[in-house]
């Protein structure tokens, strides 16, 4: 087992959520600490995808931890220089946004400006249905600041939903990878 620290955090793209139980499921098997971390929304919100309790609960299971979603919880990531890579997946538009405008009110927003303070690498998994709108410009601003790696991602439906962008949630381990690494895995865009 692999002894860095990971963060793994989940954000309200519910139909994302079984990708992103599939992707750390795989880390838990590879990574001896994995930390579990979850939006207020994720945490609190029930939607026609599960329930927040279902998702918790599977969480805890797969982790051996409880999951985190609050701030006073995630606040101390950083102090206590407790993690050596944080992932978010998903990672929301409204995350995203945040995170390039240096918004901290919710778990995982606060969680990775903790993680950041000591340097270390934020990967994000983006689920967004207004990334290639409204979105792109918080998109863009995150690829070009240090610190943050971006999962492999593409439109998921280009005429159905021609904004909307998904990351490649497989390629999250090899990404993490890279990113401990310093470096953003390639190609960043992926074509259907």
């Amino acid at each position: 087992m692999r002894k860095e620290r990971v963060g793994f955090a989940v954000c309200g793209s519910f139909c994302t959520h079984e990708k992103a139980l599939r992707a750390l499921e795989a880390l838990t098997k590879e990574y001896e600490t994995v930390i579990p971390i979850v939006s207020e929304t994720a945490a609190y919100t029930d939607t026609r995808f599960g329930t927040s309790d279902a998702l918790l609960e599977k969480m805890e299971e797969l982790t051996g931890r409880e999951v985190l979603c609050d701030i006073p919880a995630v606040e101390p990531i950083g102090p206590k220089g407790l993690l050596d890579v944080l992932v978010i997946a998903p990672a929301t538009g409204n995350t995203i946004a945040k995170l390039a405008a240096g918004i901290t009110d919710t778990a995982v927003t606060m969680a990775a400006k903790a993680h950041l303070r000591n340097g270390r690498p934020v990967v994000l998994a983006v689920a967004s249905n207004d990334g290639l709108a409204a979105g792109a410009k918080n998109i863009g601003e995150l690829l070009a600041r240090k610190n943050f790696y971006f999962v492999p991602f593409g439109q998921d439906s280009a005429f159905a939903k021609p904004s909307s962008l998904v990351a490649d949630f497989t390629k999250i381990g090899e990404t993490l990878d890279a990113a401990l690494a310093g470096r953003q895995i390639q190609p960043v865009l992926l074509r259907d």
